[in-house]
């Protein structure tokens, strides 16, 4: 999966807080069958048990589409659903103790907010990375938006080793604006997730992408 990843500029999340899990297997479906180039299941709040069987068929429609699925936060539910990576925030625990429960095979992704955090993120042997929120955002209540001047620098320094997605608030509207400063690789929730046509809003993202 590793190379899949390489190949991915559009990151898409199903997230349990815009989305029901009974429409979560649906609409993930349709974010893959639209091109996107990692999945991951974001659940804040949620019980992991809970999650197990829904995460487990995400796995596997992954699996039909060939790209990473991504558990955030939930480290025993990656390993219990064979995910193909795990994502940790600034706040969920050390990547090098991750990494040693979950083995040098599974993607691990960290979300950074600030150059210096994109910085620590490569000498922590992460795999990829998120850079943001750029914009205010609803699924990041209370944080600011960091802007887009750090964009660049972190593109040079960090995102021609690793990939780097730009997150946070990115719209169709702003899209332009977030590669002018610097990104090639962006996720985007919330727009996508309220689409009444994810799949074919998902084409219609990648082709102001490339």
């Amino acid at each position: 999966m590793r190379s899949a990843l390489e190949n991915a500029v559009l990151y898409g999340i199903c997230d349990l807080g815009y989305v029901s899990s009974e429409k979560a297997e649906d609409v993930s479906r349709s974010l893959l069958a639209g091109g996107v180039g990692i999945l991951q299941l974001r659940a804040k709040g949620h019980d992991p048990g809970a999650l197990r069987n829904l995460a487990l068929r995400l796995r596997i429609l992954c699996d039909d589409f060939k790209i990473p699925f991504v558990i955030n936060d939930h480290l025993e539910l990656a390993l219990e659903c064979g995910a193909h990576g795990l994502h940790f925030g600034q706040d969920d625990g050390s990547l090098q103790e991750a990494r040693e429960r979950i083995g040098p095979e599974m993607l691990l992704g960290r979300s950074t907010h600030s150059l210096r955090q994109a910085r620590q993120a490569l000498v922590d042997s992460a795999d990829y990375i998120g850079f943001g929120p750029l914009f205010p955002t609803p699924t990041k209540k209370g944080r600011p938006g960091i802007g887009l001047g750090e964009i660049r620098a972190m593109q040079e320094e960090v995102g021609l080793q690793i990939p780097a997605f730009c997150i946070g608030g990115v719209n169709p509207a702003n899209l332009g604006e977030v590669k002018q400063a610097g990104a090639r690789r962006v996720v985007m929730v919330s727009h996508l997730l309220s689409s009444p046509d994810p799949e074919e809003e998902t084409r219609k993202i990648l082709s102001k992408l490339s």
